[in-house]
């Protein structure tokens, strides 16, 4: 997975803003004016935060503690940091972005 593949199928769901708040080497996706995924530009390999749910944050952190950090500048309870560096299925890629995308959608503005 690449960053045109990422931003793509996250500029394909509804509503999704993109910008540069911090710079030109992170590009960020919001949902009702509020932080969903932080794609590092800069990073090799590719890596981006995303929001998770607590629990399933800890499990996806022992479950590949080299692909999925605590999130890089975030508040770590709730923020995972993704590493792509092949250890990760795309499947489970795409569930984190869908879960992060759905967790900041129900925030309210």
């Amino acid at each position: 997975m690449d960053i045109e593949s990422i931003r793509d199928y996250v500029l394909a769901k509804p509503a999704v803003t993109e910008g540069f708040p911090f710079g030109e080497s992170v590009l960020v996706f919001k949902i009702n004016g509020k932080i969903f995924l932080l794609l590092s530009l800069d990073a090799y390999p590719l890596q981006f935060n995303v929001k998770s749910d607590p629990d399933k944050a800890i499990e996806l952190r022992d479950a590949y503690p080299t692909a999925i950090l605590p999130g890089y500048h975030m508040n770590k309870k709730h923020w995972n940091t993704i590493v792509l560096n092949g250890q990760l299925p795309g499947r489970l890629i795409l569930e984190m972005i869908d879960e992060s995308y759905k967790l900041v959608a129900k925030l309210k503005k």
